[in-house]
């Protein structure tokens, strides 16, 4: 199934185009290599999703041609949710 497909079904990303334009933009990662949104996913793929100063990982359970909302959940498992810090330039 096509990534950006995928983000949509499984409802961590709402529209397909703007799960398109997430993975043109390099922050999505397919185990461990950045992909487009045309990239193959599979079950047991590790998902990485930049959503601004939030990485999200997941890791791939089902694939599914069409989904409830109430079953999206179970495409994929949540494995860690963490902030980006970034460290600021000081002067002292």
């Amino acid at each position: 199934m096509r990534l950006d497909k995928f983000l949509k079904l499984s409802r961590l990303i709402k529209r397909r185009t703007v799960a398109k334009d997430v993975s043109e933009q390099g922050r999505v990662w397919i185990n461990g290599r950045e992909a487009k949104p045309s990239s193959a996913v599979k079950v047991g793929d590790e998902l990485v999703v930049q959503f601004g100063q939030k990485l999200v990982t997941i890791r791939v359970e089902l694939l599914s041609e069409s989904t409830r909302k109430e079953d999206a959940a179970q495409m994929f498992t949540l494995l860690k949710e963490e902030k980006i810090v970034q460290e600021t330039d000081s002067l002292f």
